[in-house]
Order: C-alpha cells, then structure tokens, then sequence
C-alpha cells in the first residue's frame, strides 16, 4: 500500500535526576559532596533509508518515544544516557511540525538524519552545588522532559521528470514502454491510483527517473476526482511532461486545463519547466496529424506513441537534455560556501 502522508507524536526521553550522596570513607574525614548528575535523555532521530518508498509503517503506530536516562549515583557517578530512538523513512519525506506548521528539515539523501525530539538535560547532583563557603550542599535538580511534539511526515517523491495528464492520457503506457515499470494499464479512466516511479535507460549508461502520478481533471484542486493530493509528488522534479492525447475533443483546452489545476494547486509550479506532449499518435492517421496547440511557455513539443514507439527516441533525449540543463543551473545557483575567498580566485 501506497502511503504518502502520516502524523505521529514523538517523545524525547525524559533526563536522569541529579543525587544527593556523601563520600563515606575509612580515613577520609568529612569527605564531602558525592552526588553524581543524571544522564541526558534519548532524542528522536529520523534517517533516510533509499530501501523504503512509503510510510506505510507510521500507519500502525501514533506514539514513538526514546528511552529515559539513569538517574544520578554516589561517588560521583553520572546516570546512563537514554537511549536514541532512530526511525526509517523514505528519501524525499519533508518533516514538520504538525501543531505549528514550522518546517523541521527533510531528508534527500541516504544518510541524512534529523532530530524531531531532542532528549531531557540531567539534573545536577549535589557534588555540583560544592564551593568553598557551601561544602555540604543539599541541593540536587531534577532532569528536564524530553520534548515532545506532533509531527508530519510528507513523502514527496524524487524525480527528475513528472508526467501530467488527464485520466488515460497514455502516462502509464508511455512509462512501461520506456522503463521495467509495471503500473496498472486499463481503458478506464483512473487506473492509476498512486504515483509510480520508473528508471529510463539510455545510452552510455545514462538515466533519469521518470514519475507517472494520478490523472487530474476538471476540478481537481477542488477535491474532484483524485484531487491534486499526488502532485506533491512532482514539486521536486526538474521538468513535467504536460500529456495530451491525439484524441482529445480541444487539445488547446486540456493542455490549459492541466496548466491552470497545476497552478491552483501551487503556483510555485509554474517554476518548474515544462514540454508539451501529444500521445496515441497511433490512433490518428498519417494524414491527419495537425494539433494546433498553442503552448508558448513549453520549452518543446513531442509527438509520441508508446504502441509503435514513433517519437519515443526523440522526446526521451529532449527529456535527458533539459533535465542536465536544469542540474547544471542548480549547481550555479548555489551559494558559494566561501565568500571571502573570491578575491584570490583567478
């Protein structure tokens, strides 16, 4: 089962409490304060693990806490730490926190982590409290509670190329033809019922990750249909694929219907560059394949058909030229991490 958005609570573990203890030794007169402090509760840690694609798990399970420490013991000894609760989730989960809104962090690449609960500090044991005018100190702190928060855990998939289209614009069909993708295929509209990733292969050991998300239609950003729930599927993507077919009653009206719902959903995708794509050239004939479509912020226009293959070879390098152009501007647009360098660069 495909999950793609989940809201659990996590828990830091709470901090030990600090001791209140006496050295009692032979031939140690008044041997003074021995309270050691507590040890620091366990924190909450998220960690990206490429081997998962869904947030199936945090389906079953609301609350997550990490261990509590130890308490504070004579002779100066400090309480165990608690001990961190690490939990999986998939590359592209963003984290936020669920009664605020604020962001938290995301996790892009394996390896990352985050810390969505940090544990309690320990208390101070007396042995702390000792000065040279207060050498018998009573004193003692309890630990501090760990934090504890609600959290939303948002997958958004990472792609290089998103495929957009009305229901049975052939996206599935095109996805299966060019990667080892299996997604449903049907001839009723709204086979597709989740996002499906597939890898595209091409010469010289070059690749890109294509993403095939639920059909939109009229109305979608209003909750019609499938609603636009899927599209955050596609904000991390470097270039969409606006998927019309050849037998589309107005051409000129689905491609600005899927331009005008992509926007409603979030107008930040209207940064997200995009090519025009007229598929099932198979069902038209030769003599009649003239789509006056109107598409003048597309950066290219295709025509495909993933039954004969026509176009294919065309559209999947205009794909892999646009999406290297895009990582190249990335790699531009990143901050210099040494600023005060500049002066000594040629």
């Amino acid at each position: 089962m495909f999950i793609d958005f989940a809201r659990v609570r996590v828990k830091g573990g709470a901090g030990g409490a600090g001791a209140v203890a006496f050295r009692r030794e032979s031939g140690v007169p008044r041997g003074g304060p021995a309270g050691g402090n507590g040890g620091r509760g366990g924190d909450v840690i998220l960690f990206a693990n490429a081997q998962l694609s869904t947030l199936l798990d945090y389906s079953y399970r609301e609350n997550y806490s990490a261990g509590r420490a130890g308490h504070g013991e004579g002779s100066n000894k400090t309480g165990a730490d608690g001990a961190d609760l690490e939990l999986p989730a998939p590359l592209g989960t963003v984290v936020k926190d669920a009664d605020t809104g604020d962001r938290l962090g995301e996790l892009l690449e394996p390896g990352d982590r985050l810390v969505v609960a940090r544990g309690g500090r320990g208390g101070r044991g007396n042995a702390s409290y000792a000065t040279s005018t207060h050498q018998t100190p009573r004193e003692w702190e309890p630990g501090e509670w760990g934090e504890e928060r609600r959290i939303e855990l948002e997958l958004k998939l990472i792609a290089d190329v998103g495929l957009v289209g009305e229901p049975n614009a052939g996206k599935s069909t095109f996805l299966s033809a060019v990667s080892a993708a299996r997604p449903k295929i049907a001839d009723y509209p709204f086979t597709t019922l989740k996002p499906n990733l597939g890898v595209v292969g091409l010469s010289d050991g070059r690749s890109m990750v294509i993403a095939d998300i639920p059909g939109i239609i009229e109305g979608a950003a209003e909750g019609k249909g499938l609603g636009t729930q899927f599209l955050r599927h596609i904000e991390r993507t470097r270039t969409l694929a606006l998927m019309v077919p050849s037998d589309s009653e107005d051409p000129q009206d689905t491609y600005e219907l899927l331009r005008s719902e992509l926007l409603s959903h979030d107008a930040a995708l209207e940064q997200i560059p995009h090519c025009l794509v007229i598929t099932k050239a198979d069902l038209r004939p030769e003599d009649d394949r003239e789509w006056d479509v109107d598409a003048p912020e597309a950066w290219g226009s295709f025509v495909v058909s993933s039954v004969s293959g026509e176009g294919l070879g065309d559209f999947l390098q205009g794909l892999w030229a646009r999406v290297e152009e895009e990582k190249k501007r990335e790699r531009v647009d990143l901050p210099d991490p040494f600023p005060e360098l500049e002066e000594w660069r040629p």
